[in-house]
């Protein structure tokens, strides 16, 4: 939720009403400025996701064997994840190994001036979104990780996708110096990983035994005096490379034709400038809180400026995965129900494991939020939670609407015709079964173990659920009266009753299809079949910032490439460079 506000937030300024265009040129000379920050959030989420999962100590990540337990302990996992978990370990320990590498090492790529390394970095992060998709259910969180990742690409390559690049390609020898020094900085940047991956975690390949060992080969205080040293430096990294992009988008201001559309195009540039500054500014807060000691070196402005905006949560400081949990099996709560609480029944969730022999389910790009708040809920005691002892008031009233968040399938909710007079929850540990096990028939999904009563056995009026509720605040209160005919709540209301038969992965597969298709037309209809696409200073119509094609910048030079300079964007980089910047006049 914190990622999809900050992402949400840099929406506005990377594209401020252009939706509503149907046949918008959709470029502005500062537009790789206001982009440059859709990179930077998607560099603090890899880096710090990285650095938590070491600066947290947890033995399983420094002992590399976290995905040994993180398939089937993860909140919602998928069929997928059960025949990752058969895995044998020195494999899984080999996959943090690179995750590491991707989480940590290759974000540093995202600011290099050599376009290749950032498709590598970008395929590298896709690739590790992809598997997480494959193997659990995290709602948007991956699709939009993938989605900011496209911040490392520029036009040319995403060109080739839909099948549009223009650029030709002409065999050269012997090869230009740049492009032989780029050549050459990116093999060795390729030697450094290896090598240092090699170096670090102890990779050893053994030939007898048919397997890759490998081990964590430095110590806690290694890294974070590593950490300690690199945070800084980084931030300086950062702050040269969104320079370079403010002084290249005022330069393509400058090169605008007619001074009223120079003075708009620059005003924009200042405008739009400025809030990219302040915005990476504020950022540098939550990012350095991976290292409190470079934290407390910021300036103090920038700690206010933090603190004047924080509660909005337009930046925010993550980290996945600190620690894993459920190591000695996966906790789980298990609700039942009964009418004479003698025999009981167990209430299944349409989402959370539950019954050993069904099949984890497949439910993203939804978030069933009550499905992942058990999972939450089963890591404590039931106190901890307040929310589930008016969960289980509201299952005994028989409430309809959260009876749908349970099971939208009236027959797979075994009190539907009337409501349980007793409700209990038990805890139990849940392990995925192995390949190896022998069993009569299909082989169960699960295997579990009752550990102990979570929540007393309780029944409408029962006083021990009154006091749970009295010291909550959750008793049943008046409630305002609205106005039932009001347009708001009349349109809330039909839109429920049309959504009502279906479950919330259909629903959001359902929007997420209609807006693709949207995108897919308004991009087909962007500009007129077989023509040229036009250059970064062109405009579709005579008289616009950067419109015509003699605005002062140079005509574009087919066959003259430099695949070793600049920041491609995907929004726009169509003059021969990688980077899609305008070349001197």
């Amino acid at each position: 939720d914190s990622l999809l506000l900050e992402a949400g937030f840099l929406a506005v300024l990377v594209a401020p009403l252009h939706l509503l265009k149907w046949r918008s040129t959709g470029w502005r000379a500062h537009d790789t400025v206001t982009f440059w920050l859709v990179r930077w959030l998607l560099f603090r989420l890899m880096f710090a996701s990285g650095v938590v999962k070491l600066t947290s100590r947890c033995p399983t990540w420094w002992g590399l064997t976290a995905l040994t337990y993180h398939y089937e302990t993860q909140c919602i996992p998928t069929p997928a994840a059960w025949f990752a978990h058969q895995l044998p370990v020195w494999f899984q320990k080999f996959s943090v190994v690179a995750t590491y590498v991707i989480e940590i090492a290759i974000p540093l790529l995202f600011f290099t001036p050599i376009r290749r390394l950032r498709l590598f970095a970008f395929y590298s992060q896709v690739l590790l979104q992809v598997l997480i998709i494959l193997t659990g259910n995290y709602n948007f969180f991956n699709a939009l990780t993938i989605v900011l990742a496209f911040s490392l690409l520029d036009e040319e390559h995403v060109g080739r996708w839909l099948g549009r690049s223009k650029r030709r390609h002409a065999s050269t020898w012997p090869p230009s110096l740049r492009s032989f020094l780029c050549t050459l900085l990116e093999l060795s940047t390729y030697g450094c990983l290896i090598y240092w991956s090699i170096q670090y975690f102890g990779l050893e390949m053994k030939w007898e035994k048919r397997l890759l060992d490998s081990k964590v080969a430095f110590t806690y205080h290694e890294f974070t005096t590593w950490l300690r040293a690199v945070t800084l430096p980084l931030v300086g990294l950062a702050f040269l490379s969104l320079s370079w992009e403010i002084l290249a988008a005022l330069y393509r201001c400058a090169c605008v034709r007619g001074c009223c559309w120079k003075l708009w195009a620059t005003l924009q540039w200042a405008v739009f400038s400025i809030a990219t500054v302040a915005m990476f500014a504020v950022s540098l807060v939550p990012f350095t809180y991976i290292d409190y000691e470079s934290n407390g070196k910021l300036w103090p402005g920038i700690h206010h400026m933090f603190n004047a905006v924080e509660r909005f949560q337009v930046v925010n400081s993550y980290g996945l995965f600190r620690r894993m949990t459920g190591v000695g099996g996966r906790p789980e709560v298990v609700l039942e129900g009964s009418y004479d609480r003698q025999s009981w029944t167990e209430i299944e969730f349409m989402y959370k494991p539950g019954n050993v022999s069904r099949a984890p389910a497949v439910v993203a790009p939804h978030q069933p939020r009550l499905d992942w708040q058990m999972w939450f809920a089963a890591l404590a005691h039931h106190t901890s939670s307040p929310w589930f002892t008016s969960f289980v008031h509201r299952l005994l009233q028989g409430k309809e609407d959260v009876v749908r968040l349970v099971q939208i399938d009236e027959s797979q909710y075994p009190f539907s015709t009337r409501p349980p007079t007793y409700i209990r929850a038990q805890l139990y540990k849940y392990w995925f079964t192995s390949s190896a096990e022998g069993s009569r028939g299909p082989v169960p999904w699960w295997r579990r173990q009752h550990v102990q009563e979570f929540f007393p056995t309780v029944s409408l009026g029962d006083p021990a659920l009154e006091t749970l509720l009295d010291r909550h605040g959750l008793k049943d209160k008046m409630s305002l009266k609205r106005s039932a005919d009001a347009p708001l709540p009349r349109l809330l209301r039909f839109l429920r009753q049309l959504s009502h038969p279906f479950s919330g992965p259909a629903v959001l597969w359902a929007l997420y299809l209609v807006a693709a298709t949207v995108s897919l037309l308004r991009a087909l209809g962007h500009r007129p079949r077989g023509s040229s696409p036009p250059a970064r200073h062109k405009g579709s119509r005579r008289g616009e910032p950067g419109g015509g094609e003699k605005n002062g910048q140079v005509r574009r030079k087919e066959g003259k490439e430099a695949d070793g300079h600049g920041d491609g964007r995907a929004r726009g980089a169509t003059d021969g460079h990688g980077d899609g910047r305008a070349r001197g006049a």
